[in-house]
C-alpha cells in the first residue's frame, strides 16, 4: 500500500465516522463528540480514530465507552458505504492535543505577565 492510499482511506474514514457520530449513533452516553483525525496503518488493517468531547471528565469517559461499544456498527456501516476489501479495525483515542495547547498557551501568558511585572519594577 502506498502512503497516499492510506492517507486517502484515513480521510474517507474521518468523513464517514464524523457523519455517523453526528447523525446516526443513538447511544445516550455519547456527548458532544468531534472526530479530530484518523491515522491508518500503511496496510490499512488498523485505524486510530481521535476525538474530543466538550464537557466534564465523566462526559468524556461516557463518550469513550459509547464509541467503543459502537465500533461494530461503525465498521459494518463503513463496509457498506466504502466498498473496500478490508475495513480497518478501529480504536478510539481521546485527543488531548487541544487541552495541551491551551495549557501551554496559559503558561506562556503567565510567563509574559510575570516578565512584564518584573520589567515594570526595575
Amino acid at each position: 500500500m502506498t502512503v497516499q492510499r492510506s492517507q486517502r482511506v484515513a480521510e474517507l474514514l474521518h468523513q464517514e465516522i464524523s457523519r455517523m457520530v453526528q447523525f446516526e449513533l443513538k447511544d445516550p452516553r455519547l456527548g458532544f463528540v468531534t472526530i479530530t483525525g484518523v491515522d491508518v496503518t500503511a496496510d490499512v488493517q488498523f485505524a486510530r480514530v481521535f476525538f474530543t468531547v466538550i464537557g466534564s471528565e465523566d462526559e468524556r469517559k461516557n463518550s469513550t465507552r459509547a464509541l467503543e461499544k459502537s465500533t461494530g456498527f461503525i465498521r459494518r456501516q463503513l463496509g457498506r458505504r466504502l466498498h473496500m476489501r478490508t475495513i480497518p479495525e478501529l480504536s478510539f483515542r481521546y485527543d488531548d492535543s487541544l487541552e495541551r495547547g491551551n495549557r501551554i498557551e496559559q503558561l506562556l501568558r503567565t510567563l509574559n505577565e510575570e516578565k512584564a511585572d518584573d520589567d515594570g519594577h526595575h
